[in-house]
């Protein structure tokens, strides 16, 4: 698989913050991808929104090799 199939492929997938994100931190999530889990650094999608840890989010953009932009699938 190629970086610009990867990428494309990584926008849409379920995740879930293990690492709280929001401004001025780096997060992180655990997404399952490639038949496993794997851990990416993350950022929010939406600027000063803050995402706790345990958060179920989607990813909205991929930036290789190991970083994403997430947003929250439920508002709380």
């Amino acid at each position: 698989m190629d970086d610009a199939s990867m990428e494309s492929s990584m926008v849409g997938l379920l995740g879930r913050v293990t690492g709280t994100i929001g401004p001025g931190l780096v997060g992180e999530v655990i997404l399952r991808i490639r038949g496993g889990a794997e851990h990416f650094l993350a950022y929010a999608a939406t600027p000063k929104q803050r995402i706790e840890v345990g958060t179920l989010v989607t990813v909205m953009e991929h930036l290789p090799p190991r970083t994403v932009y997430v947003t929250a699938v439920y508002d709380v």
